[in-house]
């Protein structure tokens, strides 16, 4: 079955696996950041519902300890989700049964020395990763960040200090497995890094220095122009580096200092949006001529973008869904929702899904000509993590009041049967 899967992973990134290096993927599953196409799009099947509350299509939930705004990794018959303790600032990775939402197992990865300090951030941000063998996370603790390796039944299999950390907001970059490798960055002000480190052993594969500015986003493999390039907006720049390898393929001023969001591409252009110092949406050539397609002055700040049928569609900070031309940057439509936006939205099908901070999910098509309001569900008081959707259903982190405390669940949404 293991090798059955790997032409979808080829299909997936858009380069064809060699031996040994290949990543097997289900087209079930939500492996990382932003899905198996690292896009935000879930896989294709059976669509997730378009209604549920606290009684009404919810197949299980869990509670998780502690504090966190990661997003869930979903592989095989697992779940897995980053928790920081605030109290004794100690960080874990937890891993649930996917059918029943069961707890299995939670390491301690780290004993004390979290980092946070914006209220939006905390000290576990960054979205964990599978690679069907092992699980990676990114986590800043005392002074540095550390990427981390376990394995399938929660034994630490290595950890690598990538860098130093001066913290500013937060830190929320999540790691990206390609190949024999996970590629992981931090930007920070005092000189961060892009690194490959070897999946097996979390030796460093490669290194690069980034410049000295504080940045939030993650590294993404794309195919674009025929090649797979890891692309990472900030720190005023848009960077393409040869993902095996670390070699500049280009770079350009394109991107504001402070980004958050991670890129898309139509395969000509990468999209980068920021908001810091300045609001900005631009289409960067993508074959290192250094030109600007485009350029708008939206805050697309936090919630990353979504890209189909030659249309972006993406929700401003501030609740806003809007829809661009990808070749031109005209703006086709905008439509209120409502609340403040820190989720990136899902595109499933023809169909996307926008969380707001208050737990509000609004459920849109991907329409070019017009906003078309589909329903809008609520689930819990706060929700800043990004949902995984694959198979059917939705998992999302939530928090509510219980008992005069906040507490976090994970749920799983799904249609009754």
């Amino acid at each position: 079955m293991r090798h059955a899967w790997i032409p979808i992973l080829a299909l997936l990134l858009g380069a064809a696996p060699q031996g040994d290096d290949a990543i097997a993927v289900d087209p079930n599953d939500w492996p990382w950041w932003r899905g198996a196409r690292r896009d935000g799009t879930a896989p294709e099947g059976p669509p997730p519902p378009t209604s549920w509350s606290e009684t009404e299509n919810i197949l299980w939930k869990a509670e998780v300890p502690g504090r966190g705004y990661g997003s869930a990794a979903v592989h095989g018959s697992h779940v897995y989700l980053a928790a920081c303790d605030e109290a004794s600032a100690s960080q874990s990775m937890l891993c649930f049964d996917r059918a029943s939402g069961k707890k299995l197992w939670e390491t301690e990865v780290h004993h004390g020395g979290a980092m946070r300090k914006n209220p939006k951030s905390t000290g576990a941000s960054a979205t964990p990763a599978c690679d069907g063998e092992r699980v990676f996370i990114n986590f800043p603790n005392k002074d540095a960040v550390v990427t981390t390796a376990l394995s399938r039944e929660g034994k630490i299999l290595w950890q690598t200090r990538v860098c130093d950390y001066v913290i500013h907001q937060g830190f929320a970059s999540s790691p990206a497995p390609y190949r024999s490798l996970v590629l992981v960055s931090a930007d920070h002000s005092g000189g961060g890094v892009v690194a490959a480190l070897d999946r097996k052993t979390g030796a460093v594969a490669w290194k690069h220095e980034r410049p000295k500015a504080p940045n939030y986003s993650s590294p993404v493999v794309l195919n674009v122009g025929g090649r797979d390039q890891l692309i990472l907006t900030g720190c005023d720049l848009v960077s393409s580096y040869d993902p095996m390898t670390g070699k500049v393929l280009w770079e350009v001023a394109g991107a504001t200092t402070e980004c958050v969001t991670s890129t898309v591409t139509d395969g000509t252009h990468v999209f980068s949006s920021g908001g810091y110092p300045r609001n900005h949406l631009a289409a960067v050539r993508a074959d290192g001529s250094g030109k600007i397609a485009w350029e708008t002055k939206d805050r697309v700040y936090v919630p990353s973008l979504l890209l189909r049928g030659g249309h972006l569609f993406g929700v401003l900070d501030a609740g806003v869904a809007a829809c661009w031309a990808s070749d031109t940057g005209k703006e086709r439509w905008k439509a209120r929702l409502g609340g403040t936006f820190s989720s990136s939205p899902v595109l499933v099908g023809d169909r996307i899904y926008a969380t707001n901070e208050a737990g509000e999910t609004f459920i849109f098509q991907a329409d070019p000509e017009k906003y078309v309001p589909v329903a809008t569900c609520k689930l819990g008081d706060e929700a800043f993590a990004t949902p995984a959707v694959c198979g059917g259903r939705i998992y999302t982190r939530v928090a509510r009041k219980v008992d005069g405390r906040r507490q976090e669940f994970l749920y799983c949404i799904g249609a009754a049967r």
